[in-house]
C-alpha cells in the first residue's frame, strides 16, 4: 500500500568520487527520483538525519568498501509513506551500517528501508531528536555489550567523553550505576546527560591512570571505552584493572607501542567495534532495548542546537564541522 506521494524528483546529496580534503568536499545536491521499494522494503520520507564522522570519512575516501556513486547518511528519522498498511504514516527512527555505504542513505528526501528495521520513534521525541540518536548510541551499546555489559560494581573510563559516542557511553554506564570517569585532551567541562556524577580529567595536565587508580583504591578501570584510539592507548592500558577490557572504535595511528607482558599479566582484553558491520535491522534491535529508557527519561537525546541543523545547501559546511569537532549533534533536513 502507499499514500499519494509527489513523484517529482526531490533533493538528495550525492557523492560520486572521493573528496581531496575537508575544505573541498565533493558533495553534489541533485534532483533524485523517488525510489521504489522492493519486496520487504518501505519508502521513508526523511525528516531529519544525523551527520556522523563516518559519513564524512566516506566522502573523503576513507571507507574503501563504500560504493560510489551514493547518497550518504546512516541515521534517520522519518515517516513511512509506502509499505504494509499498518506501517503507513508511522514516525520512525533508526540507523545502519549499510545506509550511505553500500546502499543509498538518509541524506535525501526519500529512502528505502528494510521492513524489519522499521521502529516507531519514542513518543516524547521530536523528529530532530530521533534523527540524532543512531550511530552514537548503537556504538556505545554494542561496545559495552561486547565488553560483557556494565555492572554497578564496575569502574568505567571514557576516553573522549565529550564526543557523541562518549556521551552515549556515559549515559549508559551511569544508568547502570557504575563509577564513571571521563577524559579529554585538554581542560573541558563535561557535556551531556548522566544519571550520576562523573569526574572529567585533562590528559594534557593530569596523570589520568594514576588518578583513576587512586580514586578506586588501586583497582583501576574495569572498562576503558576508548573512542579516540592511539592518543589515549598507553594511558588507557595503564589505567586498566586486572581482567580489564578496552574498547576501540576509531584511531589516528594504526601502530602503537604495546607491552605484551602487562597485557597477559593483567589478563586484559581488547575489543574492536565496527558499526558498519551492523545493519539497520541490527540497529533496530538495539533501539528496542533503548527506547523504554528514553521514553522514561532515564536516557536523554542530544540537545538540538538550531544553528547545527542544516539544509542541504549547507551540507558541505555541516560535514566539515563534524570532523572539526563541532560539540553539537549536527543534523540535515531535506
Amino acid at each position: 500500500m502507499s499514500i499519494q506521494v509527489d513523484v517529482r524528483p526531490a533533493k538528495a546529496l550525492k557523492v560520486s568520487q572521493k573528496s581531496p580534503d575537508l575544505d573541498n568536499l565533493l558533495i553534489d545536491i541533485v534532483e533524485h527520483p523517488v525510489p521504489h521499494p522492493g519486496p520487504g522494503q518501505v519508502l521513508v520520507e526523511i525528516v531529519a538525519a544525523g551527520v556522523n564522522p563516518s559519513d564524512v570519512k566516506a566522502s573523503l575516501g576513507h571507507m574503501p568498501h563504500a560504493i560510489w556513486p551514493r547518497i550518504p547518511g546512516r541515521d534517520f528519522a522519518g515517516i513511512v509513506r509506502e509499505g504494509p498498511t499498518q506501517m503507513i504514516g508511522l514516525e520512525i527512527w533508526g540507523g545502519g551500517g549499510e545506509l550511505g555505504i553500500t546502499q543509498d542513505g538518509s541524506h535525501a528526501k526519500w529512502m528505502v528501508l528494510d521492513q524489519k528495521a522499521v521502529r516507531a520513534k519514542p513518543v516524547n521525541f521530536s523528529m530532530e531528536e530521533a534523527g540524532s540518536i543512531g550511530v552514537p548510541f548503537i556504538t556505545a551499546f554494542e561496545g559495552l555489550r561486547e565488553a560483557g555489559g556494565v555492572q554497578p560494581t564496575d569502574v568505567v573510563l571514557v576516553c573522549g567523553g565529550n564526543g557523541k559516542v562518549g556521551q552515549a557511553v556515559i549515559q549508559l554506564a551511569t544508568m547502570a550505576g557504575a563509577q564513571v570517569f571521563a577524559v579529554e585532551y585538554n581542560k573541558q567541562a563535561l557535556l551531556g546527560h548522566r544519571s550520576n556524577p562523573v569526574e572529567m580529567f585533562d590528559s594534557s595536565s593530569d596523570d589520568v591512570a594514576r588518578i583513576v587508580r587512586e580514586k578506586t583504591g588501586g583497582h583501576g578501570a574495569d572498562i576503558v571505552f576508548n573512542t579516540v584510539g592511539s592518543p589515549f592507548f598507553e594511558m588507557a592500558n595503564n589505567a586498566l584493572a586486572k581482567q580489564g577490557r578496552q574498547v576501540f572504535i576509531s584511531t589516528f595511528d594504526r601502530a602503537v607501542p604495546f607491552d605484551i607482558f602487562n597485557f597477559f599479566r593483567g589478563r586484559h582484553k581488547y575489543i574492536g567495534i565496527d558499526t558498519l558491520a551492523l545493519s539497520s535491522v541490527d540497529g533496530a534491535r538495539i533501539f528496542d532495548k533503548l527506547k523504554p529508557k528514553f521514553e522514561a527519561g532515564i536516557l536523554k537525546p542530544f540537545p538540538i542546537n538550531p544553528a547545527s541543523v542544516h539544509r542541504f545547501e549547507d551540507a558541505a559546511k555541516a560535514y566539515a564541522s563534524v570532523l572539526r569537532g563541532n560539540p553539537d549533534r549536527v543534523l540535515l533536513k531535506p
